[in-house]
């Protein structure tokens, strides 16, 4: 029953989070033709109820489709709301920032002192909402979109084979992924925005790209072998003795710091954009790229001198 509860409960909060960016998609372009991006929810609908029935709500072992689904329903919206705000020329001069706990405080009196009933709180709250500044709105849904893909992932039951101890290191790391994406989806479109249009859409598609990750789980969840079945696990292919190891270099390299450090060299060198936090971000993104290098290298090695020492065992 708990294992009901939480599944519909995880990916009840991915609709809702969907629909709030697909309401702000509709409230900043002004037009109700974007409803139809609600049409994404039927994918995920569809895996909750599959899911339910076949497996009782319990996710897979190497890949989630809930939250794959779930990105598959946020992501177009977030892409209209950066595009229209990076191309958008009009500024608004009496937004609400929420850059401090004092403004967030006037908003929400604010929406306290209009309206009694409920249909004008409704409506006083939606006014209030849409009064917030379009890069606050924008960060906010990004943030939103990464806490939930987290605590998504542990609330949803864990497939057949994945520990507690995997599930934490696969959190662990998910919260530092996530860390990393924000920074680079926030900071550098905002140095590039008011110079090169292209740059945008090539900045959101590498940010698109680094959030497959987190439906994606095979860089700590492996499948470990039995103490009986140790010299076949010694015999078997590179690949299989090492696919944790060399799914998170991978992952590193074509994912995630490989296309974040491409991305920051142009910046700085193309468009001559130069601060700390960039030349910050790039070194650890370059730093990450040659450590894995180094230690796909180090597994070469290794599985090249246990293969030599396994032909080199007198057969009897």
């Amino acid at each position: 029953m708990c294992q009901f509860i939480c599944a519909i409960t995880t990916r009840v909060l991915f609709l809702i989070a969907s629909l709030i960016s697909i309401w702000r998609v509709t409230s900043v372009k002004d037009d109700p033709f974007y409803w139809l991006l609600t049409i994404l929810f039927l994918p995920l609908l569809a895996e909750m109820i599959i899911t339910l029935k076949s497996r009782k709500g319990k996710d897979y072992k190497w890949f989630s489709p809930a939250i794959f689904l779930f990105l598959v329903s946020s992501i177009p919206s977030i892409w209209i709301l950066e595009l229209n705000y990076q191309q958008d020329k009009i500024q608004i001069l009496q937004c609400k920032m929420l850059n401090s706990w004092e403004n967030v405080q006037d908003v929400i009196s604010l929406n306290d002192t209009l309206g009694n009933t409920n249909q004008d709180y409704l409506k006083n709250l939606s006014q209030v909402l849409t009064n917030v500044c379009p890069n606050d709105w924008i960060m906010a849904l990004h943030q939103i979109l990464l806490i939930l893909l987290i605590v998504g992932k542990w609330l949803l039951p864990s497939g057949g084979g994945v520990t507690r101890d995997e599930l934490s290191e696969l959190l662990l790391t998910f919260v530092g992924t996530a860390a990393d994406i924000l920074e680079f989806n926030s900071a550098t479109l905002s140095d590039v925005k008011a110079k090169s249009p292209q740059m945008v859409y090539i900045i959101l598609a590498v940010w698109t790209w680094s959030m497959l990750q987190f439906p994606l789980q095979l860089a700590v969840v492996n499948s470990k072998p039995d103490s009986d079945d140790k010299q076949g696990a010694q015999e078997g292919s590179f690949l299989s003795k090492y696919s944790t190891d060399v799914w998170i270099i991978m992952e590193a390299l074509f994912i995630q710091d490989g296309p974040f450090l491409l991305v920051r060299l142009t910046v700085m060198t193309y468009f001559n954009v130069f601060h700390q936090m960039l030349v910050f971000f790039a070194i650890k993104n370059f730093l990450v790229v040659i450590l894995n290098l180094y230690r796909l290298v180090g597994i070469c090695q290794q599985s090249r001198s246990i293969s030599d020492q396994g032909s080199t065992v007198p057969r009897v």
